[in-house]
Formats: C-alpha cells, sequence, structure tokens
C-alpha cells in the first residue's frame, strides 16, 4: 500500500474565501471545482477543506450543527461528491474538516440538552455544570475562553455549560459513549464518500481534567500559540489518545478492504515535541502539525532548533514531522516575518519587501525538509495579511475580546485570482466578496503572478515540481551543515541509492543580516531571491534560500 501522506503537500482551502461560484460572495464547493486545474498544475498533492456542514456560522463553519450534511451556502452532498470524483480524476486527494471538540448551540442534541433541565441524562452529552458562589452565580472555574472572556455561559435554570471557544460551541463530553459512537459515525460517514482522510480540529482539546479544577493565574502576556502550560487541565489530556486509537482502527478498516490508504492529521497546538510526537504513536494519528516553525522567530538558530526537536521526538514514534508555516487561524507570513516591532504580530509598521523576502525563502526551505508539508492558500502567492476594517470584521475573536483582538480575518480575505478590481475574479464582477480586498492585491492576483518569472507564484510552481523530480526530497533523511557563516541555516537531503541522477541536494536560508559567502561546489538549482554564484562560491544576500545539487 502506498502511504502518499508521508511526504505530500497538501493545500489548505478555506472554503469561503478560495472561489464563490454562486455569486453571494461566499466561497463554495462548486467553486473549488472550478479551480482544480489551478491546484493541479501548482503541484500539490491534494487539498484539505475547511467545514462545509450545516452550521449558523457564528465560528464560520467551525460551529457545526449536523456533521454529516452541507451547508446550502456551500451546496449539497451531491455538490461534494461531484467534486471530490473530480478531484480524483485531476490526481488530487481530498481531505475534509472534523470538528469534534464541540457542536453548534444549534445542534440538535445541545438543544434537547438545554430543553431537558438540570439533572436530566440529555445534559451529560455536554459538560453542565453548577455554579460557584452565593446562589451559584459565578463559574464553575476560572477557565478562560480561547476566543476571550469566561469559558462557561449560565442558562436559564441556573446551569453553567463549557465552551472553550465561543459561547455558540459548547464541548462535548467525550467520557461519554454515546458522544464517541456520534463520531465514530460521521467517520464512516465520510469514508463511505471516499474522503483520503480528515484533518481533526483541536485534537489536543477533547478531554478534559476530570475534576475541572482552576488553571494556575493567567500569564501577564497574552498566549499567542501554545496554552497547555498555562492552562494544564483544559488541554492535551491523557485521555484524548484512546480516541485516535478507536479512529485509527476504523481508517485501517477501510484501508484494507481496497488496499488505499487514508490519513489521519491532527491540529495539535503542543509546545514540547515530545507530547506532540504522542499523538503519532502507530496506533494513533498519521501526522500532526508541527506548529514549531510557525511559531519561531526569524533566526537560523531558532529554526534549527525547531527542526531538530520536531524530527528527533516523531522518529521516535516512527512517523514524519509534518511542516506547516500559515493558515486560517494566524498572521500571514509575508505580514508576520516583515512585522517591524519585533514581536510577530503583524500589527507594527514592518518594511512589506523585507517580509515577502522572508516569506519566500522560509516557503522553500519549508520544501526541502523530510515529511509532509501543508500550505495554506494564498502561501503561493505571497499575500500579506490584511488591516480588514472594523466595521468590516466578521471574526467572534473581535467581539468576544471587547474589541482589542482583531481577530483572524486579515488571513481570510477572499483569493484574487484575475483582473484589476474587486472581487479580483473571486466571484463574478460587480459582487461584493463576504471580507474587503485591497486594490493593493490587483499586482498579486494569479493572474498577474503566471507570467511573472519572478513571482511567488512561480518560485512555488518550480519548488513543487523539482520536489516531485527529485528522489532526495520529500521522505528521507536530513544531515545538518556546520561550515557555513553564522546566521545561516544549512541541511544536506543525501542522494538516493540505486538513483544515480539523484545524487542529493543542499538547502542554505539566510538570515543574516548582511550577505553571506558560502563555498558550496555544485549546480544552482533554485532560489528564492537573486543570489552571487559562479559554481564554486555561493554569495547570499539576507533573507534568501537556494537550493544546490552537486556536480
Amino acid at each position: 500500500m502506498h502511504l502518499w501522506w508521508l511526504d505530500a503537500v497538501l493545500y489548505e482551502v478555506y472554503i469561503r474565501s478560495f472561489a464563490d461560484s454562486g455569486g453571494d460572495g461566499i466561497g463554495d464547493l462548486a467553486g473549488i471545482a472550478t479551480r482544480l486545474p489551478y491546484l493541479r498544475d501548482l503541484g500539490v498533492d491534494g487539498i484539505w477543506i475547511t467545514p462545509f456542514y450545516r452550521s449558523p456560522m457564528a465560528d464560520h463553519g467551525y460551529d457545526v450543527a449536523d456533521h454529516r450534511d452541507v451547508d446550502p451556502l456551500f451546496g449539497d452532498l451531491a455538490t461534494f461528491d461531484a467534486l471530490l470524483t473530480d478531484a480524483h480524476r485531476h490526481g488530487l486527494k481530498v481531505l475534509v474538516d472534523l470538528v469534534p471538540n464541540h457542536s453548534s448551540n444549534a445542534h440538535p442534541a445541545f438543544r434537547a440538552a438545554l430543553a431537558a433541565g438540570a439533572g436530566a441524562p440529555e445534559r451529560d452529552l455536554y459538560i453542565f455544570r453548577d455554579g460557584r458562589g452565593e446562589n451559584a452565580a459565578q463559574p464553575p472555574n476560572n477557565w478562560v475562553s480561547v476566543f476571550g472572556g469566561p469559558a462557561w455561559t449560565q442558562v436559564a435554570d441556573g446551569q453553567w455549560y463549557l465552551h472553550l471557544f465561543a459561547p455558540q460551541q459548547p464541548d462535548w463530553n467525550w467520557r461519554h459513549p454515546q458522544v464517541r459512537a456520534d463520531h465514530d459515525t460521521t467517520v464512516r460517514f465520510w469514508l463511505d464518500h471516499g474522503v483520503d482522510g480528515f484533518r481533526i480540529d483541536v485534537t489536543h482539546g477533547l478531554v478534559k481534567n476530570d475534576l475541572l479544577p482552576d488553571n494556575p493565574p493567567a500569564p501577564g502576556e497574552t498566549i499567542t500559540f501554545f496554552r497547555e502550560r498555562a492552562e494544564p487541565h483544559a488541554w492535551d489530556q491523557d485521555g484524548v489518545h484512546e480516541i485516535y486509537q478507536r479512529w485509527r482502527a476504523i481508517v485501517e478498516d477501510y484501508d484494507r478492504r481496497d488496499g488505499k490508504a487514508r490519513a489521519l492529521v491532527g491540529e495539535t497546538w503542543v509546545a514540547d515535541p515530545r507530547r506532540l510526537a504522542r499523538y503519532v504513536r502507530p496506533d494513533e494519528l498519521h501526522l500532526t502539525f508541527a506548529f514549531s516553525l510557525l511559531a519561531a522567530p526569524w533566526s537560523a538558530t531558532a529554526w534549527r532548533s525547531a527542526i531538530t526537536e520536531d524530527l528527533a521526538a516523531t522518529a521516535e514514534v516512527g512517523a514524519p514531522a509534518t511542516w506547516v508555516l500559515s493558515n486560517h487561524d494566524v498572521i500571514r507570513p509575508a505580514s508576520r516575518y516583515g512585522d517591524g516591532d519585533g514581536d510577530g504580530d503583524g500589527d507594527g509598521d514592518g518594511d512589506g519587501a523585507i517580509g515577502l523576502r522572508r516569506a519566500r525563502a522560509a516557503l522553500l526551505t519549508l520544501l526541502a525538509l523530510p515529511g509532509p508539508v501543508f500550505l495554506y492558500q494564498g502561501d503561493e502567492l505571497g499575500l500579506p495579511e490584511v488591516d480588514v476594517p472594523p466595521e468590516a470584521r466578521q471574526d467572534p475573536v473581535w467581539e468576544r475580546s471587547g474589541r482589542s483582538r482583531p481577530g483572524r480575518d486579515g488571513a481570510r480575505v477572499p483569493l484574487p485570482w484575475s483582473e484589476h478590481a474587486q472581487p479580483f475574479g473571486f466571484s463574478a464582477a460587480g459582487v461584493t466578496p463576504w471580507l474587503p480586498q485591497p486594490d493593493a492585491w490587483a499586482d498579486l492576483t494569479a493572474q498577474a503572478q503566471a507570467s511573472d518569472p519572478m513571482s511567488t507564484l512561480v518560485l512555488t510552481r518550480g519548488a513543487l515540481a523539482l520536489r516531485r523530480a527529485l528522489a532526495c526530497l520529500g521522505g528521507g533523511a536530513l544531515r545538518w551543515r556546520d561550515d557555513l557563516a553564522p546566521g545561516c541555516l544549512a541541511f544536506d537531503r543525501p542522494g538516493v541509492p540505486g538513483a544515480p541522477d539523484q545524487a542529493g541536494l543542499t538547502c542554505v536560508m539566510s538570515t543574516a543580516e548582511r550577505d553571506t559567502t558560502c563555498a558550496l561546489p555544485g549546480r544552482l538549482i533554485l532560489a528564492s531571491g537573486p543570489v552571487g554564484y559562479d559554481g564554486v562560491t555561493l554569495a547570499l544576500p539576507p533573507d534568501t534560500t537556494a537550493w544546490l545539487a552537486p556536480r
């Protein structure tokens, strides 16, 4: 059986912002189908589609009311089946999103729990508790929501329910066998439709400490990425692992039936690489995102440390590291790396040119690492974060934080495909997209970049073509080089025995502040920006990555 996911490059499709076929300003399943040739020609191996299930859209689809049906906003089951068939015809795998930590408050099970009242068995499917203090008027503990504010909401009869995200997203009680059985049914439902696997939302959050004790006092700084250290009772509990063992068994049963390999991919925000690796032990998930590079500052030392630790931890359990630099929840790399105030949150008075150079260099380095890679839509265009006007913001983070955090809308602005003005080919002419696109994107459309040999799109296509063509890329070993100048991250991807034309590759990324010179005899294969090279000495400007092969 070919384990295609071991070295695949997958592309995240944030469905609302990818392509609109219906003329309502919101992306949909049929819109994805129209862009499959683009994805095939880009050179990715498959796509992950964010939730398209029935939902009131309080969190733009991550509040699921029915996990086994398509929301009319995006199409219907027939539309999905047609998309899946077409994607497979184009040689693309398809992963769909599972959202098991919580449901929508419009889910029939939660509505039944509210109607049944305190103490009723229906409430056991969620996490309801009595409050604390006089008249039980205080939440059961001090837990906070990822989106801001308390993680508890009180209902009419006085009890409180837990929601680690928005109040419209009550957390399931994963200790309950009915919750587990229902999600098993969902997994089988989409496998029966023919999907190639699942990206699983919030894999580290499903099980909570049974006693629901208070977390330690909140740290003074904002928790940007990893919360399990500050909130140890809400995240990364040992009980989550038996859930993934159960799903792995289901998936492997399907694999045995038809000889096809399917993948379970976790969104696991756990900082400790060894604890992260527990999620990809041989009987659990196949892959889980290594978010360490996403959180790392622009530094060769920081990158090397993160890569080394992730590779070592996953190797201990026989799994690959799964690399990612962006997604629909974080600041886009071109803005994160160009942030002028140094904190990486994208809100500083940064230099857009520096940010783009670093994003291109990071992308090329990412694609040279061993193991699978996930790209986020727009990475291939070098799109920056958008400062969405306050009146247009729709992310619940904006309101839940008291309008102190802008939220994630800036990374979710609809893609610019063509033309010179909004909607840039995302929707039909004259349609207003659900989030406004900046005028400056006229030069960043896929159409404009396709004919520019120096564009990020052309760079990405070239890198992905080489990754497929060179046997030393994708899976395999990595060997660090220590013979280059400070500020350079350099590693070799050794050649493959029995492939005489695949003698290996060296990747060099400079995070130095000035030009560096490296003695590297060979051939220049690809670079993220202009470099000097005479076949022996490489002159590498700051914020640039080069791929070289031996002569």
